[in-house]
């Protein structure tokens, strides 16, 4: 080809490298292009946190969100508020056992009767046997 004649097939594979250049390293939806010079942010408050192990660790929120007593950190462990009112305990209802679900559908009168019956029931078969 002669010198400064560019084929088809040339200018087709330049401007393909050109865009997969633009693309290489982006993601889609994940970074906004547009730059943060002419915009105010949305007001925010830092709140501190500390790990039973001592580490202390920032959370940004919003001004007017409610900040939580507790928030997990980085490391997996619960941190609470460095400045505030202590987290409320949670209130742990004790476990039902099979006795209490039993209670609240019969009455010990009832539960007695119907042992006897079975009682009785038990024997009768062994005098038969």
């Amino acid at each position: 080809m002669p010198h400064g004649i560019v084929t088809r097939a040339e200018h087709t594979r330049k401007d393909t490298t050109m865009a997969d250049r633009v693309l290489r390293g982006s993601r889609l939806g994940a970074v906004s292009y547009e730059t943060d010079r002419d915009h105010d942010l949305a007001p925010r408050r830092i709140a501190r946190y500390r790990c039973d192990n001592g580490e202390e660790y920032d959370v940004p929120f919003a001004d007017d969100a409610e900040i939580p007593g507790t928030w997990i950190c980085k490391n997996g462990l619960e941190g609470t508020l460095v400045e505030g009112a202590a987290p409320e305990p949670k209130k742990v209802k004790p476990p039902r056992t099979h006795w209490d679900m039993l209670l609240e559908r019969r009455s010990i009168e009832e539960l007695e009767d119907l042992l006897k019956e079975r009682l009785d029931l038990l024997k009768a078969k062994r005098r038969g046997a």
